[in-house]
């Protein structure tokens, strides 16, 4: 009842931390779903299945061996693999430096070698960071940070 409060009933545009929270919104008729974390091996079957059954589910990289997965594993005619680059603006968990030379060479690698398997929507974020912040002015300082760091990557 919440998500579908937040989307405004659109059950649309939502944000998940792992499979069993994508299914279970599925199930719920949600049909635009970012799973949050970069795709692994063991769970491409059941990336793909959601990718098959939703209108949108979308998946982050934050590697080539990432990208050759998801080539690997081709949907359907007509469906696409929704990729956002997951950007690390300073948490360390995963995704790649949005000042690392490599970033721009991946997305132009998701964006460009296989347009009707993968199609780059977006890059994504992850502000971890602020877990450790005592305040709120912390925590907007890290946001300013990110935003800044995800700008001047989408401008380069």
């Amino acid at each position: 009842e919440g998500a579908a409060l937040a989307t405004g009933g659109s059950r649309r545009g939502i944000v998940v931390s792992t499979l069993a929270e994508a299914r279970f919104f599925a199930d719920g008729g949600f049909d635009d779903i970012l799973y949050a974390y970069p795709v692994a091996g063991v769970r491409l079957a059941e990336c793909a299945a959601l990718a098959e059954r939703l209108d949108a589910f979308h998946v982050l990289l934050d590697s080539t061996a990432g990208l050759a997965l998801l080539r690997a594993c081709p949907l359907r005619p007509g469906k696409r693999w929704l990729v956002w680059l997951k950007l690390d603006c300073g948490n360390g968990r995963v995704g790649v430096c949005p000042t690392d030379p490599g970033a721009l060479e991946l997305a132009r690698a998701i964006a460009q070698e296989a347009p009707h398997e993968v199609a780059l929507v977006g890059v994504y974020a992850h502000c971890g960071d602020t877990y450790h912040c005592a305040d709120v002015p912390a925590v907007q300082a890290v946001g300013r940070a990110t935003a800044a760091a995800v700008l001047d990557f989408v401008a380069a």
